[in-house]
Formats: structure tokens, C-alpha cells, sequence
């Protein structure tokens, strides 16, 4: 944490919600921030936000769901700023449905981008990270350790994150770069409002309990803190680590309380 004034942080998803949050918070720590995301007008105020306020950002828009589209990503970084020492594999989505219903595009669709994106956004970053000892973090949920109805695709792309973090953490022993898997709970986000196509339905009602969900400045500040500190999994918020010690120890509880907790409209 202490070259920050040097050090550039890469974050996919970073046009709204947790990746715009957590760019902010970079920023204000003093990092140089490159902004990914599809959405570039919205990438270009999140960056305008941080050079107003001293802060340094570059935009790179990038797709997930195309692998030229992260290696072009991570090149243009290398070309703009020369070096690359943390990366935060943000960017990701969730895909509705009973498990029973859900298709085989759905299926490809969620593991795609939740799974191979992230994956491939580490292997394009890794290069450059190893020449400075950098960090990763990636963006699992809670959803990961939990039964997930009408959710059960992106729990299950959710397990495969901490799955890859797990073994990046026994992979990269020895070269110095650092793997950090982050589990939030409830935090304020889009991910409800957005159908199984990609498609933004900002009148869509959240199901998630309102009074559970952090705000996402909040979630960020303490992701943000656990990827520098390289901590290798960090579950959050309060009920989130609740949830997972219940599921570990009272499984039918969990189950019991999931049956009869909010669920998306299908």
C-alpha cells in the first residue's frame, strides 16, 4: 500500500454500482485508475469524477464476453501508463431463473461472463503483475457458500470464483502476486435490474431486503482494503457472514430461511 502514487489498478465493471465505487476509492488513496466496462459514457464520467478531483483515470471500454476484447484491454494499459499492479475482476452480471427452466443460453451466458471473463482478466493481467508483485482481486459473493432458488446460475458461477481464487492462491506461491476473493452480502447494486439478455430495466423493484443492503461507497472502501492488504478471502457484510456460518453448521436452517426469504420476479 505504499507506492500508490506510482501504481496502476485496473477494474472491470467500473461504469456503476461496486466497480464505480471501488474506482472512487482508489482514486481517492492516490492510485492511477483505468476505468473498464462496455458502457463508455458512463466510464467517462466516473473518470471525469476522479480528475476532478486530482485524481488520475484512464478509459479502456471492454467486453468480458470477448476474450480479444480483455487482451486488447490489458495491452492498451501497458501501452498508456506502462505497467499494471493490481487488477479487480469486477465486472459480471445475473442470470434468473429456476434451474428447472433455465436454458443453455442462459447457461453459457452466465458462466461466460462471470466465469471465463473473470478468468481470462487475470491471465491477460498476470504478465505484468508478476513484474511488480501486484494483487488481484476478484468479486464472488456470498451467493458462493448458499442455496440460491431462481438465482442458482450465478451462485453457481459465484462458487467457480472462489474456486479460481482458491487455486491462483496455490498457483502463483512463489512470484509474489497475491490473490484476493471478495464475498460481499447485500450491497446496492443493478444486478436485479438487468434481465438475462443484458438488458437495463431501471423500473425493475430489487427483491433484496432494503434494510440489509450496504451502500456501495461502503462495500468498497473494505474490498478495496482487503485486495491492498492481500488478504486471500473476505467475506462481508455482517448478515453475509452470518448466512455462510449458518449454512456451514446449521444447513437446514439456512435452507429453511432461504425458502422463505425474497426471490426475483420470473
Amino acid at each position: 500500500m505504499t507506492k500508490a502514487k506510482e501504481d496502476v489498478i485496473w477494474i472491470t465493471g467500473a461504469s456503476s454500482g461496486i466497480g464505480k465505487s471501488m474506482a472512487l476509492e482508489c482514486a481517492r488513496l492516490g492510485y492511477k485508475v483505468v476505468l473498464s466496462a462496455r458502457r463508455k459514457e458512463l466510464l467517462d464520467e466516473v473518470a471525469d469524477e476522479i480528475r476532478q478531483s486530482g485524481g488520475l483515470a484512464l478509459v479502456i471500454p471492454c467486453d468480458i464476453m470477448e476474450d480479444t476484447s480483455i487482451e486488447n484491454a490489458v495491452q492498451q494499459i501497458i501501452k498508456e501508463w506502462g505497467s499494471l499492479d493490481v487488477v479487480v475482476a469486477n465486472a459480471g452480471f445475473g442470470v434468473f431463473g429456476s434451474i428447472e427452466n433455465l436454458t443453455a443460453k442462459d447457461w453459457n451466458r452466465q458462466l461466460q461472463g462471470n466465469v471465463t471473463g473473470l478468468a481470462l482478466t487475470v491471465k491477460y493481467a498476470l504478465p505484468h503483475l508478476k513484474k511488480n508483485k501486484g494483487r488481484i482481486g476478484l468479486v464472488g459473493s456470498v451467493g458462493a457458500y448458499l442455496p440460491n432458488p431462481n438465482v442458482g446460475a450465478y451462485g453457481a458461477s459465484k462458487a467457480a470464483v472462489n474456486s479460481i481464487g482458491q487455486t491462483l492462491q496455490v498457483e502463483l506461491m512463489g512470484t509474489g502476486v497475491s490473490c484476493t476473493t471478495v464475498h460481499p452480502g447485500f450491497v446496492v447494486s443493478e444486478i436485479a435490474r438487468t434481465d438475462n439478455d443484458g438488458i437495463w430495466h431501471p423500473e425493475q423493484q430489487d427483491p433484496r431486503p432494503s434494510n440489509l443492503m450496504w451502500p456501495t461507497d461502503k462495500a468498497a472502501k473494505v474490498m478495496v482494503e482487503a485486495i491492498l492488504k492481500r488478504k486471500r478471502n473476505y467475506i462481508f457484510t455482517g448478515h453475509g457472514k452470518l448466512a455462510v456460518w449458518l449454512q456451514r453448521w446449521f444447513p437446514g436452517v439456512m435452507r429453511s430461511i432461504i425458502s422463505k426469504g425474497p426471490k426475483p420476479d420470473l
